[in-house]
């Protein structure tokens, strides 16, 4: 007996063909996002030819994909009609507040997809096959789509990061959004204390984003825009706040190290730097998805990685922080790491 078989459990061929398979879960659920097969749903009567009209498709093929995506738990099938599981009630239809079919689109983009169909070249190299530095290259734009898509994933977050930040704190204070993207982070905390001033530093497109964001949000008087890279622009400063979201993850060690130094420079005495991030257990391999980041790391960046609680609390010691504490955020795969300086 192989150790495998020890370590592994009874023998499951089935596994192998899941994830050989695994792009067709993908296609179906894109191609039902694109012919708005999950708002035919919602609005019934929920038949496949009704659904068909809807669609603007063949009657076959609407059968044959709502079979495929309830055989895969999106949809359900009642009498011959298909109908929502509350999942995709909540996610996937567009009348839902909290549909999640703009973060599929993003996620679908060729920039983060392309690269796995030469993994084997990307793994060999250790690095993305994406050009240059993949997608951190300067002024990509794959960040104006995610400002404006990925809201609905992000914008749960929000509030408990802001409210990790704050600690109840009131009272006149400057934070600065690094990587603001959609603005999101730095909104919530404008949000959840009235005298708080709020710099979002990003590339200029993607600003506009923000903008738009902080406006609808009623604090666009008290936003401001720092456009660049975080690497070359003056922080200006000194800050009570300074937020990284989901941005160390995109580069190696000693680079996070070195960004994490410039924040703290930025800082008041006291002031604190705050992550979200992707966090795997020191096994690497649980919990699944943020272990299962550095996967999206390796395929589209240069040396990007999902980092463990003690590698970032390492970066941040190294960079002259002190009081490093973890924050999962319940119901997500995100921690917030904060740091004093």
């Amino acid at each position: 007996m192989t150790v495998a078989n020890h370590v592994g459990g009874p023998l499951n061929p089935g596994l192998v063909f899941e994830m050989v398979q695994a792009h067709q879960r993908t296609a179906a659920l894109k191609a039902a996002i694109d012919l708005d097969v999950f708002r035919a749903v919602g609005e019934g009567p929920g038949d496949a030819a009704s659904i068909a009209r809807h669609c603007s498709s063949s009657e076959r093929g609407i059968r044959i994909l709502c079979d495929f995506l309830t055989i895969n738990g999106v949809l359900a099938k009642e009498d011959g009609h298909y109908v929502h599981t509350p999942t995709s009630a909540a996610f996937l239809d567009p009348r839902s507040p909290a549909c999640m079919a703009s973060v599929a689109q993003f996620l679908s983009n060729p920039a983060l997809r392309d690269p796995y169909d030469n993994l084997a070249e990307v793994v060999r190299n250790g690095r993305t096959t994406l050009p240059g530095d993949g997608t951190v290259e300067p002024e990509n734009p794959v960040w104006v789509q995610f400002a404006e898509q990925m809201a609905p994933m992000m914008g749960p977050m929000a509030g408990p990061l802001a409210a990790v930040v704050l600690e109840g704190h009131s009272g006149p204070m400057r934070v600065l959004d690094i990587a603001a993207g959609h603005g999101l982070f730095g909104i919530e905390i404008a949000k959840q204390n009235s005298e708080a001033q709020v710099t979002g530093l990003d590339w200029a497109p993607v600003l506009r984003v923000a903008l738009t964001n902080a406006r609808k949000a009623g604090v666009e008087e008290r936003y401001n825009m720092l456009p660049g890279s975080a690497f070359d622009v003056d922080f200006g400063g000194p800050y009570d706040a300074v937020l990284l979201t989901n941005f160390l993850h995109h580069f190696d060690q000693s680079t996070c190290v070195g960004l994490l130094q410039k924040v703290r420079s930025a800082l008041k005495p006291g002031g604190r730097a705050a992550t979200l991030e992707f966090v795997p257990n020191e096994d690497r391999v649980s919990p699944p998805t943020p272990a299962a980041f550095s996967m999206t790391m390796l395929a589209t960046t240069a040396a990007g990685d999902a980092y463990t609680m003690s590698e970032l609390t390492a970066m941040y010691e190294q960079a002259g922080f002190r009081g490093i504490t973890g924050h999962p955020i319940p119901m997500s795969p995100h921690t917030v790491v904060m740091g004093s300086a």
